[in-house]
């Protein structure tokens, strides 16, 4: 489902796209620079969970070009077009175990980011999915989600709405 037409509407369409390149250029150099505020010196690592085509990456790279951007999508379209050249590779949230980030970033990366993916997330898997981003960070997480409460735009069909309480407590227990 995770195709060409799908970022084209989501991500490049005047009329459907959720964020324009402005904002997601705000949204990183914010996060980012949040991290170091946390982390006291830059960021060297950072794992994308649900990358998409990885946007993050080259903008990531043009603040900080020393950074190591590991990118994970579970989109076949997305990593065959973009993977080789910005850093992601097939996997999911669910499923980042079986990629060996630890032999990647053996102490965790500075930064991960789970942007707008957690929500899409089944909650029977829910727990797996948080536990397993919680295990590679070694800095500070980005954990983006939209509760029932919220006014969300874009793709709400797969959505499964929760309420803010449920989601504090699914990330406390992580």
């Amino acid at each position: 489902q995770y195709d060409k037409a799908y970022f084209d509407k989501w991500y490049r369409s005047r009329t459907h796209r959720v964020r324009s390149p402005a904002q997601i250029a705000r949204i990183v150099r914010f996060v980012l620079s949040s991290a170091e505020y946390v982390l006291d010196r830059p960021v060297r690592t950072v794992l994308d969970v649900g990358a998409g085509e990885g946007h993050w990456q080259p903008i990531l790279k043009s603040l900080r070009p020393r950074v190591r951007y590991v990118g994970v999508e579970p989109s076949e379209y997305a990593v065959s077009r973009y993977g080789s050249r910005r850093g992601i590779q097939r996997g999911s949230v669910e499923r980042l175990k079986d990629l060996n980030l630890h032999e990647t970033v053996p102490e965790g990366f500075d930064l991960v980011i789970s942007c707008g993916v957690l929500n899409y997330v089944p909650s029977r898997n829910f727990a797996t999915a948080v536990a397993q981003i919680a295990a590679h960070v070694g800095g500070v997480a980005w954990l983006e989600v939209f509760t029932k409460d919220d006014d969300i735009e874009g793709d709400v069909e797969a959505l499964e709405p929760r309420a803010a309480r449920w989601y504090r407590d699914r990330f406390r227990a992580a």
